[in-house]
């Protein structure tokens, strides 16, 4: 079977639909790469897009999307929920089908350079491509957002990896990386009170103490006037959707606050939505390598 790549980059762009379809248009654009999903969110002010293929072929798509979006996007007029620090905020590949993670760290790697040396892009390597354990985390990385990054990048501890000491005047900075898949999961409270969604994604993130590999923020969704704690599971073996699911139900509880829904953003693994219907049903005895359809076709 051929090698199969997956990336997700993720761009600070989600009113301007225009600018949105135009950075997509690169995707479909690239030869040997499939456009699975792409999404926007103009709270968030962020779109999220994915695709796999061919590694090579990912890799030439993750670079015209970065080109694009430093084309299009200026973060000096840029607002949003989300915190950012470039254009392009983050590209990340994921090995999906006969690949080690070695060789998705060695192309990011190889995306880097040439988006620093084509784009003229500083850019920060994370997660398995990082070059010190302190870089790993991509908030750590972000802390300061794209208005405190010009004076974050003389910092010792924080040089971009590729670029200089320096950020794109318009563009920031992008984080390049590899990792294995997360799921992008939202929840969404019957409050506007941000500072309720805030204190709950302290307690469940592992930073602060919380839930193994998972990373969270409370933010305020406008146009709904509603407060969200935005979710990131970066292990679902780790950590499963429903024990955050009913972690945030219970402190929610304590403000007299309940859940009202909740979202995925982009695609998940379908192993993560059965294990949490597997829970949520109360099934017994079962097997989900042999009794969902979709794990026994051929």
């Amino acid at each position: 079977m051929a090698k199969l790549m997956e990336c997700i980059p993720n761009i600070s762009e989600g009113r301007r639909l225009e600018v949105v379809e135009a950075v997509v248009d690169e995707v479909r654009g690239t030869a040997g790469v499939a456009l699975l999903d792409y999404s926007s969110d103009e709270s968030h002010n962020r779109s999220v897009i994915t695709f796999v293929g061919e590694p090579k072929a990912v890799a030439e798509a993750a670079f015209k999307v970065a080109k694009k979006a430093a084309e299009l996007i200026d973060l000096n007029v840029h607002q949003g929920e989300h915190p950012r620090m470039g254009a392009v905020d983050v590209i990340p590949f994921v090995p999906i089908r006969e690949m080690e993670m070695k060789e998705c760290v060695d192309l990011s790697i190889e995306l880097g350079k040439r988006i620093a040396d084509e784009i003229d892009l500083p850019v920060f390597l994370y997660e398995q491509s990082a070059t010190a354990s302190h870089r790993k985390n991509l908030a750590s990385i972000r802390k300061g957002q794209f208005e405190g990054m010009a004076n974050k990048v003389h910092e010792d501890k924080w040089h971009p990896d590729f670029g200089g000491e320096r950020i794109h005047p318009t563009a920031g900075v992008v984080a390049v990386g590899a990792r294995m898949p997360l799921v992008a999961f939202n929840i969404n409270l019957g409050t506007a009170d941000v500072a309720i969604a805030s204190a709950i994604a302290k307690i469940i993130r592992e930073s602060s103490g919380g839930l193994k590999d998972v990373k969270a923020l409370g933010i305020m969704l406008e146009d709904r006037n509603i407060a969200q704690v935005s979710i990131n599971m970066c292990n679902f073996h780790q950590t499963p959707l429903y024990r955050v699911m009913e972690l945030v139900k219970i402190e929610a509880a304590r403000y007299g606050v309940s859940v009202i829904g909740s979202e995925i953003i982009g695609l998940t693994p379908l192993e993560a939505l059965v294990d949490t219907a597997d829970y949520y049903l109360k099934l017994e005895k079962f097997d989900k390598h042999k009794q969902v359809l979709e794990n026994n076709l051929m």
